[in-house]
């Protein structure tokens, strides 16, 4: 499956447009990724815990839209977006919505 966030593939002529698709991963970071998270962000420099965190969400997402692609005949998924937001009690859960067109090229 061919994923893009370009509306177009190049060489690739769009044959038919299938419809807009969308799928979300909600993650939840649990209090021991949140106690290190606080002493990396007194110490300063990168969480690898949230970045797995975030990474695990955005594959999950993009894995999900794939899917929901395959089940109505797509064959690529053109204008891939992510949207990333954190939700629930204190911000205490990453969200990501991906959204695309399915396409048969």
């Amino acid at each position: 499956m061919i994923t893009t966030t370009t509306p177009t593939i190049e060489g690739q002529p769009i044959q038919q447009y299938l419809g807009i698709i969308s799928s979300e991963s909600i993650i939840g970071a649990n209090i021991l990724k949140d106690v290190l998270a606080v002493f990396r962000d007194i110490a300063g420099g990168r969480s690898a815990t949230y970045e797995k965190v975030v990474d695990e969400a955005r594959t999950n997402a993009i894995n999900e839209l794939i899917r929901k692609a395959q089940s109505i005949g797509a064959n690529a998924i053109v204008g891939i977006n992510l949207d990333f937001e954190t939700v629930g009690t204190g911000s205490s859960m990453l969200m990501v919505l991906a959204t695309g067109t399915a396409v048969r090229i």
